[in-house]
């Protein structure tokens, strides 16, 4: 017969007197919960490790041992905050759906696209993550299509929808955790922490903000060394048939602003291209995501647009083009696409 040193009850009060770990350990159920952001020393990790293989012997027959072995997931539990700050607990971070360009790339970013198995159609960076099953766009997924994956986590920001498919995860037992959709620097550090903090990759993520701010800070320098200040018209096309222009509150007015330019129109979000906006905007520059001229028909067919050849954009061909999720992704490349925007609007600070 074998003889367990530790009796369940006896386990149960050796964990609640951890108290000196802050922050502290708990035990909820059969799990051991360790709060975000904890930075455990290694006395204190060792000790829980040691609760949590007591824990797996103290269940009778030893049934914890086989559902660790049969899920693959840390015993300990975080508890991550969503974008409306409502707290959302995840056990197992080792089957990753995520929607959203973004934070499929940060994902890739902390090295854990080993998780992954399915994303949304706007996760096309890296390239390998077009590879991965998809289950909708952003803001129209289907939520039997994610559930058909078995995700242990769905993760995405609060651009995903309809709410109703988000519910039916929720009543389905997946953890959902929504991240911040805004954008801005902070919203996107904002994000890596988020996605940190439920892949308990604490330590990258803060290596990743890091990074990020001194891409930042470098845009910022490059922005400092232009004089022009031009004016941009960005238009999201797919295609003739869907021409809309960017306003106020929208990823692309946030980037020509970073970039040292000035949005060409004061109203929010977007509204339908019309020559006579158009017209009466006089843009010096046009920009448009790198799909988007192409389904276009490139600078000849952008010039062909309802009131473009008139303006001084159209008559100098100043039409440009970025990598759509590098321009308006607010992933962690953020700074880089800064950069680059910079370049394109104020070609005359070219090697200065």
């Amino acid at each position: 017969m074998t003889h367990h040193f530790f009796k369940f009850s006896r386990l149960k009060d050796a964990i609640r007197s951890a108290s000196e770990f802050r922050p502290p350990v708990e035990l909820l159920g059969n799990t051991l919960t360790v709060a975000p952001g904890s930075a455990l020393t290694r006395p204190a990790r060792r000790f829980i490790s040691f609760l949590a293989f007591a824990l797996c012997l103290a269940l009778p027959g030893g049934s914890g041992c086989r559902s660790a072995a049969a899920r693959p997931a840390s015993p300990l539990a975080v508890t991550v905050a969503d974008a409306g700050g409502n707290p959302v607990v995840i056990r197992d971070a080792s089957r990753l759906v995520t929607a959203g360009g973004s934070i499929t790339e940060i994902v890739y970013a902390l090295e854990g696209q080993s998780r992954l198995v399915g994303v949304d159609q706007s996760s096309v960076f890296p390239e390998p993550a077009t590879k991965l099953p998809q289950v909708g766009y952003v803001r129209t997924l289907s939520a039997e299509g994610v559930l058909s994956l078995k995700p242990s986590v769905f993760i995405s920001t609060a651009e995903a929808g309809p709410p109703d498919s988000l519910a039916q995860l929720r009543s389905a037992g997946i953890p959902v955790l929504i991240l911040s959709a805004e954008h801005s620097v902070e919203g996107v550090k904002k994000k890596i922490r988020g996605v940190a903090a439920a892949l308990s990759s604490v330590d990258r993520g803060e290596a990743l903000v890091r990074t990020l701010e001194t891409e930042i800070a470098e845009a910022q320098t490059a922005v400092s060394k232009t004089k022009s200040r031009p004016k941009v018209m960005f238009i999201y096309a797919r295609g003739q048939g869907t021409l809309n222009v960017a306003g106020k509150k929208t990823a692309a007015y946030e980037m020509i602003r970073m970039a040292g330019g000035a949005n060409a129109f004061d109203y929010d979000n977007y509204k339908p291209l019309s020559a006579e906006a158009v017209v009466a905007a006089a843009p010096d520059v046009i920009l448009l995501p790198t799909r988007g001229l192409e389904t276009t028909g490139g600078i000849d067919g952008v010039l062909k647009l309802p009131g473009i050849a008139q303006t001084p954009a159209g008559k100098a061909r100043r039409v440009v083009a970025m990598d759509d999720l590098l321009l308006l992704g607010f992933g962690p490349r953020t700074g880089r696409g800064v950069t680059e925007l910079v370049r394109l609007l104020h070609p005359e600070s070219e090697g200065k």
